[in-house]
């Protein structure tokens, strides 16, 4: 069974354009994939129905095999979700925004401690949780943002340009969680600009343009024997 199907997905805003138009396609336990377009192509428009932040007027969208429309809440249980710009109850501190995330998934007091303990001393926050989040740097409140999406061990991880705002480093660690969430049989969706990360990263991607998928599948499969950047380039001005 998948982890998530997409089959058909069509989200049209006020104005009548069609941000995502009959979008089909499906992540297994294991995968990566990257989803990659220009701006405005419906990558966030996409995720976020994925999400249940966006409703969509045609399609359907299962998490594990459950409607995410039918299902709302068991399906989040299910996922985590960064935006591409988090934003964090800044009065708050970073433990406490974090527990307060653990408590909505209901993550009993053993796991979120080490889950506390394993990203935050990995992300190097945790001296800095006991601080405001208004205090933080922005790549600080990313990095508080990606603790408390892993809190819960999710099945599906969805993050939009993740990468944007960390440092060599936590680009390395965020990358090596990743790595680790698939091996354990979760799976990710991810969308980004940084076609190289993507093409050594992930195993399947996804590329959209106005709205319509235009390629999907295993990358070597989609891309060829060229770059994944050579492929996109293509594939963009065709």
């Amino acid at each position: 069974m998948s982890v998530l199907n997409i089959k058909n997905l069509t989200k049209v805003y006020d104005n009548k354009k069609k941000a995502v138009d009959d979008l089909s396609l499906s992540i297994e336990a294991g995968d990566i994939m990257g989803f990659i377009g220009a701006n405005g192509a419906g990558k966030t428009t996409t995720l976020k129905a994925v999400v249940g932040i966006h409703g969509f007027e045609e399609g359907e969208i299962t998490i594990g095999g459950h409607s995410i429309k039918k299902e709302p809440i068991l399906c989040k249980s299910m996922l985590a979700y960064i935006p591409d710009n988090p934003d964090l109850y800044e009065h708050l501190t970073g433990y406490q925004y974090i527990n307060f995330i653990a408590d909505l998934y209901n993550v009993s007091t053993s796991l979120r401690s080490q889950a506390l303990k394993k990203y935050g001393d990995m992300f190097e926050m945790t001296s800095n949780l006991t601080h405001v989040i208004s205090s933080y740097s922005h790549g600080m409140k990313q990095r508080t943002a990606i603790i408390s999406a892993l809190v819960h061990s999710p099945d599906l991880l969805i993050l939009d340009e993740p990468f944007v705002g960390l440092d060599p480093k936590a680009t390395f660690l965020l990358k090596q969680v990743m790595q680790e969430r698939v091996s354990s049989g979760g799976a990710i969706f991810f969308s980004t600009h940084i076609l190289d990360v993507a093409e050594k990263l992930c195993n399947k991607v996804a590329i959209i343009k106005d709205g319509k998928l235009i390629a999907s599948g295993p990358i070597e499969a989609v891309k060829g024997n060229q770059s994944l950047e050579a492929f996109f380039m293509e594939v963009q001005d065709a």
